[in-house]
């Protein structure tokens, strides 16, 4: 339990009532229960405590995935507590779901079927619009590109704008310096592209070469293409 319990005490400050999902078999200090690894565990102060001896043992736990539904099921509820894991992986606390009473979750859910081609519908309009800001962003970033790097083939800047632009990637693109059409952001997202695409960068990955030494051995591919891309065809 100790590693664990560490986690738990560490990880921030909450509004919500949290309940841990352990990592490693832990003992309850209530009653002496042995939790095992992926069940629940609630600190009270310095004490990891079952649910039972938590008085959450009445709840029922409702996994992430459908908003709407989670949001509703805690409003309704009295009582609930957020659900978190910690990730080694990422070194943080991830939401895992929610406990809520059982009547608020079957009034959550009852709600939900009765208002569910409203909200798909929603849904669908929603997909639509974002589909088009999309194409948007895209065919500006793509005019922006080819503005900046004249010698660019036209095809080559859509695959870029298209890429970097990608919805949910974190890539520059969609950093507000990117939508803002910034030179440098467009240029890192160019660079990233020429690297990737007319270079050995990735095989050098492959091969075991440090991103930073990767990077020294196709810098000066690098720097010609964008020498070569700075000015119209014909013009260089």
């Amino acid at each position: 339990m100790k590693a664990d319990q560490s986690e738990a005490e560490s990880s921030p400050r909450s509004k919500d009532l949290v309940v841990f999902e352990i990592l490693s078999d832990s003992k309850c200090a209530g009653c002496g229960k042995v939790m095992l690894r992926g069940e629940f565990l609630f600190l009270d102060g310095e004490r990891a405590l079952c649910l039972s001896c938590a008085d959450f043992d009445h709840l029922e736990y409702l996994p992430r995935g459908d908003a709407a539904l989670t949001r509703r099921a805690k409003k309704y509820s009295g009582l609930a507590a957020v659900v978190v894991r910690f990730s080694r992986s990422r070194g943080r606390y991830e939401r895992q779901g929610i406990l809520v009473e059982v009547s608020a979750l079957e009034r959550a859910e009852k709600e939900c079927q009765a208002d569910a081609p409203e909200r798909a519908a929603r849904s669908k309009q929603d997909e639509l619009r974002r589909r088009e800001q999309d194409r948007d962003l895209i065919a500006r970033m793509t005019q922006a590109i080819l503005e900046l790097f004249p010698g660019c083939p036209p095809h080559e800047a859509r695959g870029i704008a298209a890429h970097t632009a990608a919805r949910g990637s974190g890539r520059v693109g969609r950093t507000s310096r990117g939508r803002a059409l910034e030179r440098e952001a467009l240029r890192a997202a160019v660079v990233a592209a020429i690297r990737h695409n007319h270079t050995r960068y990735d095989r050098l990955l492959m091969r075991g070469w440090s991103r930073i030494d990767a990077r020294d051995a196709v810098r000066d591919v690098i720097d010609r293409i964008v020498e070569s891309w700075s000015f119209p065809p014909g013009r260089r």
